[in-house]
């Protein structure tokens, strides 16, 4: 006899957008593709660029304040305003019983994420750092290949990038929105080398900082539990965006641009080489915000691959290396 059970329909996530820039068009971009989800609400500082988001993105409600957004009838809310306000969208979110999404780096320093990460426990709230490289399809499908074909253990990772073409007046040039290379590119660096090595030990740092005091460029080495990195960032030069994974066995590029990977290179002691290639669709966003959707479906408050631990390692990291140059933000 025939099973007549059917799975039920899971259950519709409604998402809010607090922040329609780049990264909220982005994301609305990525959602479109997930199933069992739409976006319903948008905010932002600047009234005329949200309703042209919702213009855009057919988002039917447009709130007035941060509170109206928190407020709204919506399940999850995507945070992709700059960082220097990303603690107080949080807090606000996760004490209207929202689950948040915050846009990569979590917040300005490791003080505001246990902060708010405290707040998402006392709320049963999910909290996700939007972390994007491991859930892209090649990331996913170099790890497996390591599984079944390995180079060992990875103890050496080299990564960065510097983009010297970015406008004068691109938000991380300026201080009061917590900008600079190791905020802006440095959470993608940060994450690989915890990622693959482990829990931070220290951080050795070099670099430079512009006169409106953001690094343009920095050189940071740290060292894992497992290895050590080689890390740089910057705005006022121009460099390749790949990656290296080094281990007793082999190595392997991660080819340009790395955190949104579509090519790798698996080069092995006795001179095999594999090549990977998987491409990416809808802009990538789409793949860490259906996991976050299915988190909230199977009412995680963290998740696995994005865990809290390694967002604090991420923060710890990217706040010893700016500290280092004398970096600091308004109201820190």
């Amino acid at each position: 006899m025939v099973s007549s059970h059917v799975n039920p329909t899971p259950q519709h996530i409604r998402w809010g957008v607090a922040g329609p820039g780049r990264a909220g068009a982005r994301f609305a971009q990525g959602l479109a593709a997930v199933p069992a989800a739409s976006l319903a609400a948008v905010w932002g500082r600047t009234p005329e660029r949200a309703h042209a988001y919702a213009q855009r993105f057919n988002v039917p409600q447009v709130c007035d304040t941060l509170n109206d957004l928190a407020a709204a009838n919506i399940d999850a809310i995507y945070v992709s305003t700059h960082p220097d306000t990303h603690a107080e969208i949080c807090l606000a979110a996760l004490t209207a019983g929202k689950h948040v999404m915050c846009e990569k780096p979590a917040m300005l320093n490791e003080r505001q994420l246990t902060e708010v990460l405290a707040a998402a426990r006392s709320h049963g709230r999910l909290f996700m750092e939007a972390m994007k490289p491991p859930f892209f399809p090649l990331y996913r499908r170099l790890r497996e290949h390591l599984q079944s074909d390995p180079i060992g253990p990875v103890g050496y990772v080299r990564a960065g990038h510097a983009d010297s073409s970015l406008a004068p007046d691109y938000p991380l040039h300026f201080a009061e929105l917590a900008g600079g290379g190791i905020m802006g590119i440095g959470p993608y660096e940060a994450f690989l080398a915890l990622d693959w090595l482990g829990p931070l030990k220290r951080v050795q740092t070099m670099g430079r900082v512009s006169p409106a005091g953001v690094d343009t460029l920095a050189l940071f080495q740290s060292e894992h539990e497992r290895g050590m990195a080689q890390l740089h960032t910057g705005l006022d030069l121009l460099s390749r965006g790949d990656a290296l994974l080094a281990a007793p066995g082999g190595y392997v590029m991660i080819h340009e641009n790395w955190w949104n990977p579509t090519r790798a290179t698996v080069h092995y002691l006795d001179a095999r080489r594999v090549e990977l290639h998987e491409p990416f669709t809808h802009g990538g966003f789409n793949y860490e915000t259906a996991h976050f959707c299915d988190l909230i479906r199977h009412d995680q408050l963290e998740s696995p691959e994005i865990t809290h631990e390694l967002s604090i390692g991420m923060a710890r990291l990217l706040e010893s290396a700016r500290t280092a140059l004398g970096v600091r933000f308004p109201g820190e």
